[in-house]
Order: C-alpha cells, then structure tokens, then sequence
C-alpha cells in the first residue's frame, strides 16, 4: 500500500528538526539534525548529532544555539549524517514545525552531497496549530508549546526542539484524526492555503495586455525630459524620465524588453522637455504624485522619515523625535532616515547639557528626577532654576544644526574638556562614563553627516547645467530645505524677481520651519543628484546677494565670483540618506 494512502492512525511519523549556519542559498550547512520516532499518540526512539561545516559558523548562530565552531569541527561530515536520517524517513510521515524551512534546507543538504533525498509527506504543526488550536496566541515552537501546556527545558537544539514538536503533534493528533482518514487526506488538510482571489483595485492594469497599437514617438525630442505614456481615453498610465526621450520611450516596446500590464492600453505619449536632468527628476517626481498613474509604484509613496524638532514657544524647550515638523516657532531638523539614529541623538544631547528628558509639559516636583539625581538634567521641575542658564545649554545644543560647519568639532571637543576636567579630578568613573559617550556620539555625527543642519539654514542657488544635446542651465532656488522655485535660467530682471520671491518664502526670523513630508522624495531626489555632481556652482544666498553678483553668478558659472558656494559641502542639508 502506498503510504499516502495508509490510515493516518496506524501511520509512523518522524518529528525532525534541523539547526542550521543562518546562511541562505549555497551557503546553507547544517549543523545538527534531531528526529523523534512518533507512534501511536507516543514518543519512540531518538536520533541526534551534530554535522561538521565548511565554513566558519557566525557568533550570533553559536550565541543562539550554543552549537560553537569546535563542536561542528569534530562532528561528522554529511556524507556520514544524512544517509542515516534517511533510513528513519523511508515509509515515514515528516513532521516539522515551520516544515518548509526543514525540508528545504535538508533537500538542499542532500543535493549538495550527490544522495537521493528520500522526499517523505510532510506535516507542518503551524498549519496544524493554525487549524486546530485557532486560541493559540502566537504559534513559535516554545510558546505554542506553552499555550498546550507542553513543558519546554530547551530551545534552539535540534532534539529537543523535535522532541518539543513531536508533543505539539500527539496533542493534536486527535483531532486531526477526526477530519482526515489517510495521509493523503492529511496532507492536502494541512497544505498550502489557497488564498482568496482579490478584486484589482480601480486604476490597476491587468498583466499580459496585447501589445498596443503603433504609438508615434516622432515628436518626442533626442534630449532630457519627461514623458507620460495615455490611453485611448487620454488617463496617464506611466511617468518616465530620461536625458534621451525618444530612445527611453522606445525601449519599452523593444523585443524582448519585459513588458509591464500598462503597456497593452498605451495610445499616445506627449512629453515635457527640460534642460537638465536634475529638471527631469524633479517633474517626474511631481507629475507622478500629481497624476498617480497606475503603471509608477515607487514615487506615489511618502516614506516613513522623522524629524528632530524643538519647540520654543514652551517653557524650558526640549528636543524630541517626531514623525512630522513643528509648526510656529521651532527648530526643525530633518527630514530624518532612522528614527533610532535621531531619538539616541537627542538622548546623548539631553544628557550632555542637562535639558529635560520629560514631555512639553513640565510637571513642578519636590525632589529631581532620576536624571536629575544623576546630574543628567538641570531639574527645571524644582522651579528655582535661571531661564537663561537652560537656554544657553539649549542654544549650545542646537549650535549643532545651525549650519555651522565647525558644531561638530566643537562638541566633540566639547565632550574631551569635561572628560579631562573628570580626570584631573579623580572622578575615573565619569571619564569613563564621557569617553563612551564620546566615542558614540562620534559615530552618530557620522552616520548622520550632512543632514544635522536645520532646514533654514544656508538657503541657495543652483545651476544645473544641460544634459548632452541641450544648451543652458537650469536655476533651482533651494530655500528652507525644499526646492522653492526652479525652471530654465532666466534673463537678469526675472532672475532678481525670483530670487526675492523664493527667499520671502522663508519663515521669518525666529521660526524656522521644515519641509513637508509629501516634499521628501523631492528633496531627496535634488541631494542625491547634487551629491553625484559636485562640480555643479552654488551661490549662497544668506545674505542675499546683490543683484549684480547673482547676475554675474548666471551668465558665468564656471568662474564664482564672492559668495559662490562650489560641491556638496554647500548643499549638506539636503544629502539625505
């Protein structure tokens, strides 16, 4: 009788579990297997060992399994281990938890030692759990275990993790029993899912549409741009930028080019033509959030960044991390990648000048807090602390995102002087203490390089030159960390109008603001460009320039006059990673 259709109850099954090096694909090894005889409703005989590597083992996996580099080096090799794991598989039902994980990394094991992988039926106990204990919280091996009151002494060891599911199944076995009569019916019971079929939201295209008609690209120009692909109905289906147009909207109807679902329902395509490419990158970016056609995925999505803010219109101001800028009087930094990063910033900034650690609101105390007692904190909570003493620790804490390119020596430096001063006093501890603060906070200042400067700092031009074939610059009028008014180089009035105009879009003095999180594509588009095109001139703007200088600045920016900004260092806050 084939074994598949053998009565689930008189059936043997194998509860296995496998440890491996962490590695995926080729790089997958071994290194203990553990299986557990199941018969009956009861645990039979155990086999256990351990499987010698090839490659080094990675300390996290030996912290996790306690399975060290000398043990796998003395153990046996594959080619000793797997024929005998496969003499307990023949005529046996695989059980596993997480089964496809064990099935495949032995199947790949097998494979790669050139033996025949026995391929037994496998039951997976998550499908099992999933179908028959529906109130289990969570179905990871131990607390599933738990949750059947199934006591577990180890984890993460091959036999006692089989041993564990080999449990999880007898306790089970009852009521699979009741709804599946052979291994077969088991196996489809606990298969794969088939998941519900869903509708194709509105404005999605269906995949494998006919090949449209001949679209014409005649019009379309050799140079940079931007360029929207229409149906019959004249509905955006797709946004593409290229410095070459007419070749990048040709190439998606090549032979043998992938065709994506929109490209079956192209009529007409029109574009947008620009200067630069830098231009192109930016109204793509805008067409794509302002049209939303369904072929463009990436740019329609505001990703998740932060910001490092202070608000100054509240008593004894604090810095905090928050998902969008502060409006009103507030420093804003950011946008930020990584709130961790920005939230241990302000942590390691609070704890070196001494600002409040709590919320706005400052609730009065009759004794510090535990920062306080640590002297982490000026404890404005006690109310007899000066106002202008916090906010000089306050003012020496944002000189870091002012814009000055020296905050960062400074603070570091800042950090050796106190813990010099520790030492000349015997206070070990505390230098040890300012030491492994200053060497974190080095790190951090790295990581965060280029984007620690407020987004009103150092407003400016820029001009990025034509793509090949194109003539010209174009003016981008970066303000506020945003990208305030941008368009091909204009004549020597329209220039000074402009430039007014964008630097009046400025919040005043005293409130600086931020860029909006629907912005930050953008902006992130423009830093990326100009961290790749470091010989692109930059003329500073704060002060303003007088109009002759900008003039000046237009008509020959291959020499800067006074003022010029020249490479990234001049557009740092907008570099963000």
């Amino acid at each position: 009788m084939e074994l598949l259709d053998q009565p689930l109850r008189t059936a043997e099954f194998v509860a296995l579990d496998v440890e491996t090096n962490g590695r995926v694909g080729e790089e997958c090894e071994l290194t203990e297997v553990g299986a557990v005889l199941v018969g009956g409703g009861e645990l039979h005989e155990r086999f256990q060992s351990l499987v010698a590597v090839r490659r080094p083992l990675p300390r996290g996996v030996q912290r996790l399994t306690g399975i060290t580099q000398s043990m796998v080096e003395c153990a046996d090799p594959p080619a000793r281990v797997l024929p005998r794991l496969a003499e307990r598989l023949e005529g046996r039902v695989m059980v596993a938890h997480v089964a496809r994980f064990d099935r495949g990394a032995l199947a790949h094991a097998f494979a790669a030692e050139d033996l025949r992988w026995p391929d037994p039926p496998v039951l997976c106990t998550v499908a099992l759990a999933r179908r028959f204990a529906p109130l289990a919280g969570q179905r990871r091996l131990a607390a599933l275990a738990r949750a059947l009151d199934i006591p577990v002494e180890q984890s993460h060891r091959a036999l006692p993790d089989a041993e564990t599911c080999a449990r999880i199944f007898c306790a089970l076995f009852g009521r699979l029993c009741a709804h599946a009569q052979t291994v077969r019916d088991a196996v489809e019971l606990l298969g794969p899912r088939r998941r519900a079929r869903r509708r194709r939201p509105p404005g999605r295209l269906p995949a494998g549409a006919p090949v449209p008609p001949d679209i014409d690209f005649a019009g379309l120009p050799d140079g940079p741009g931007v360029y929207v692909f229409r149906d019959g109905a004249g509905r955006p289906l797709y946004v593409g930028k290229s410095v070459r147009l007419r070749s990048r909207a040709r190439s998606h109807f090549a032979p043998g080019s992938p065709r994506a679902g929109w490209t079956g329902h192209a009529a007409v395509v029109d574009h947008h033509a620009t200067r630069s490419e830098l231009a192109a990158l930016v109204l793509e970016s805008r067409l794509i959030k302002r049209l939303r056609p369904p072929g463009n995925v990436n740019l329609r999505r505001v990703d998740r960044w932060v910001y490092i803010r202070c608000r100054l219109d509240i008593p004894f101001p604090i810095l905090e991390v928050a998902p969008r800028p502060a409006a009103g009087l507030a420093v804003c930094v950011g946008p930020l990648r990584g709130r961790a990063a920005a939230a241990e910033l302000v942590e390691q900034l609070n704890s070196l000048f001494g600002l409040r650690h709590c919320g706005r609101r400052l609730q009065r105390r009759d004794h510090p807090s535990a920062y306080g007692q640590m002297g982490r904190c000026l404890s404005p909570c006690l109310g007899d602390l000066d106002p202008n003493l916090y906010r000089r620790r306050l003012d020496a804490a944002l000189a870091l995102f002012a814009g000055d390119d020296d905050a960062r020596g400074r603070l570091l430096e800042h950090v050796e002087t106190r813990m010099s001063a520790a030492a000349a006093e015997l206070k070990f501890e505390r230098a040890a203490a300012l030491r492994r603060r200053h060497k974190r906070l080095a790190v951090l200042l790295e990581r965060l390089e280029g984007v620690l400067r407020a987004a009103h700092a150092a407003p400016r031009l820029v001009l990025a030159p034509g793509a090949a074939r194109t003539a010209g610059f174009d003016a981008f009028w970066l303000v506020g960390g945003r990208v305030a008014d941008w368009g091909p180089a204009p004549g020597e009035l329209e220039l000074e109008r402009r430039t007014s105009l964008a630097l009046a879009s400025r919040p005043p003095p005293g409130a600086p603001g931020s860029i909006h999180p629907d912005e930050v594509d953008e902006a992130r588009i423009v830093a990326t460009w100009l961290a790749s095109h470091p010989e692109v001139p930059c003329l500073a703007l704060d002060p303003p320039p007088p109009p002759d200088v900008i003039a000046a600045f237009v008509a020959a920016p291959g020499s800067a006059p006074l003022g010029t900004i020249h490479g990234a260092e001049g557009h740092a806050d907008l570099r963000i990673r």
